[in-house]
């Protein structure tokens, strides 16, 4: 009897465990809200520099949720965190996140959507 109640507590558990990582990666593959806006920035020429271990960086992602994994994002940071990639470098990256506009304009922040807006022309 003890046994037959072990087994069932570990299918309940392995069920559970299951159940749990299909609710995430179902998550993660749902459209966004912000989708069509953010292919619309990387298409108007705008781009989102910033490093893996940037508090502020995740904080831009953030905001835009699932559709974060569309942003026209360039990693600035070696994967030591203690050195920038070569690209950073050459284009003068100095602080996270840089939002980088097809006229040359920099901002040197995170921004809401209504302001990429407002600089891209791209609708929310």
């Amino acid at each position: 009897m003890v046994q037959k109640k072990n087994i069932l507590t570990w299918i309940i558990i392995v069920g559970a465990i299951v159940l749990s990582i299909g609710l995430l990666v179902y998550q993660n593959l749902k459209p966004g809200q912000y989708d069509e806006f953010a292919k619309c920035l990387k298409d108007k020429g705008a781009i989102f520099w910033g490093a893996f271990w940037c508090p502020h960086c995740q904080n831009q992602k953030k905001i835009f949720g699932n559709s974060a994994k569309l942003l026209p994002y360039v990693e600035c940071s070696l994967p030591s965190g203690k050195s920038q990639t070569q690209e950073c470098t050459d284009k003068e990256i100095k602080g996270y996140p840089t939002w980088e506009f097809a006229d040359g304009s920099r901002e040197v922040r995170v921004m809401s959507p209504k302001e990429l807006a407002e600089k891209t022309g791209c609708v929310i």
